[in-house]
């Protein structure tokens, strides 16, 4: 694993209404408006449009990335010195809308944050396994000679 990839996902009424819309932009831009068109086009875009990192660990590279239709964009910059590598959980929400209605879906995560120049972080991993998280962060660790905080229990320790 060369290159690892964090994407941030999308909730799916989000997908949804995205796609309408660029369905929306088709029909308008064939049938009768260009300015219409490319509003509706915009706007799909947007909707469908994630943010992430990626980290290239032969190069020793990383870039910030915006993804559609999993064709990712940025640029590719040197890694920064890494102070350590954090591995927390953390709960992701979801909340679901509806005209009369709401509810609020929540999963349990576990993000790796690569900590650098004190406070500053890139997050670059995402899973629900304890054990990927920490086999992801043992591989960090090696590559950049770095330490590991086990944030996941209410008590750190470094490992």
């Amino acid at each position: 694993m060369d290159i690892v990839t964090y994407t941030k996902d999308i909730p799916l009424f989000k997908k949804i209404l995205g796609f309408f819309f660029l369905a929306l932009s088709l029909y308008s831009l064939l049938s009768f408006s260009l300015l219409f068109g490319t509003i509706f086009l915009v706007i799909g875009i947007n909707l469908l449009l994630t943010e992430g990192s990626e980290i290239n660990l032969k190069t020793n590279t990383y870039r910030n990335i915006k993804s559609l239709f999993g064709f990712r964009f940025g640029k590719w910059m040197p890694c920064p010195e890494f102070e350590y590598v954090s591995v927390f959980k953390t709960k992701e929400n979801q909340t679901i809308r509806v005209i009369t209605a709401e509810t609020t879906l929540q999963n349990d995560i576990i993000l790796l944050n690569l900590f650098y120049k004190g406070n500053k972080h890139i997050t670059f991993y995402k899973t629900q396994n304890r054990a990927d998280a920490f086999k992801m962060a043992e591989e960090f660790k090696s590559i950049f000679k770095i330490d590991i905080l086990d944030a996941t229990e209410s008590e750190k320790k470094w490992l």
